[in-house]
Formats: C-alpha cells, sequence, structure tokens
C-alpha cells in the first residue's frame, strides 16, 4: 500500500461557461478525478457528487425545483445545500421503493463553485483520487500481472 497524501483543497477546472445548464437542470463533469453534477436553481450553480444512492446512476440526469435535485430512476431528492436527503423523499418512485427499502437512506457529497468567465470550478480534495487509489493500484502490470514484475 502506497503513503497517502494529505489533502489539498484546491479549486479547479470543471465544465465550460457555454456548457452551464439551463435553470432547473444540471450537467456533469469531471474536477479532481472525481463524477461532479453542476445544478442550476435559479440562477444560483451548486456542485454536488454526481453518484446517486444506493446504484450509483448519474445524480445529473435529475431535475431541479425549489432547492432540491430529484434522481430521475428512484426518485429520491437531495437538498443542493447539504447533499442530504430531502425529509420523505427517498427512494420514491415505484422501482425506488423495491430498490430503496434495500438499502440505508444516504446523501452525495457537497463542493464549492464559483464560475469564471470561461469555466466553472469546483473546490475538491485533489488528492482524494490518488490515496483512493493507493489501497488498489501500486503500478503498471507486468506480462504476468504484478506490478513489481514477480511471478504469482
Amino acid at each position: 500500500m502506497a503513503a497517502k497524501l494529505k489533502p489539498k483543497l484546491q479549486y479547479v477546472p470543471c465544465i465550460s461557461a457555454d456548457n452551464i445548464p439551463e435553470v432547473g437542470r444540471a450537467t456533469s463533469g469531471v474536477a479532481g478525478g472525481l463524477a461532479i453534477c453542476i445544478a442550476n436553481d435559479g440562477g444560483k450553480l451548486w456542485a454536488l457528487g454526481d453518484k446517486c444512492p444506493p446504484i450509483n446512476q448519474p445524480l445529473s440526469f435529475g431535475r431541479v425545483v425549489d432547492g432540491c435535485i430529484a434522481d430521475p430512476v428512484l426518485g429520491t431528492k437531495f437538498n443542493l445545500k447539504t447533499g442530504q436527503v430531502a425529509e420523505g423523499d427517498w427512494c420514491t418512485s415505484p422501482i425506488g421503493k423495491i430498490v430503496g427499502g434495500l438499502f440505508e437512506s444516504g446523501g452525495v457529497p457537497t463542493y464549492a463553485c464559483k464560475a469564471n468567465k470561461n469555466v466553472v470550478e469546483v473546490q475538491v480534495d485533489v488528492n482524494y483520487k490518488a490515496n483512493y487509489e493507493s489501497d488498489y493500484w501500486s503500478g503498471l502490470l507486468d506480462a504476468q500481472g504484478k506490478s513489481n514484475g514477480k511471478y504469482y
């Protein structure tokens, strides 16, 4: 296992200003290796994790209404400010009622974001992906499938 890097919060580009979603809509982007959902609620932009619990479909396909974004498949509504499930809105669609009962309710991460004239930037831990992968990856694999060149 590789040594962990210290968390380092930094604003990084996520989407171009041309891709800012219309009011009531969302779009996806990548910032620091993380899948990000950019939502537009009345002209204010919000950044959340783009993996919707419990089955990780894109949150960016959802509709934005009254400070929440709704998962288009399972019906869960997430608060744009906190990322938490809106009261009583965990897996409300017909399929959501079946799937949602198998899992505990859970929110999505939120991130600070700001729009410049050319790009929307999101504040993320730029070391997060490397730290996550350090538990799994130790380098390129050789012909035997081991990164250190030894045989199985």
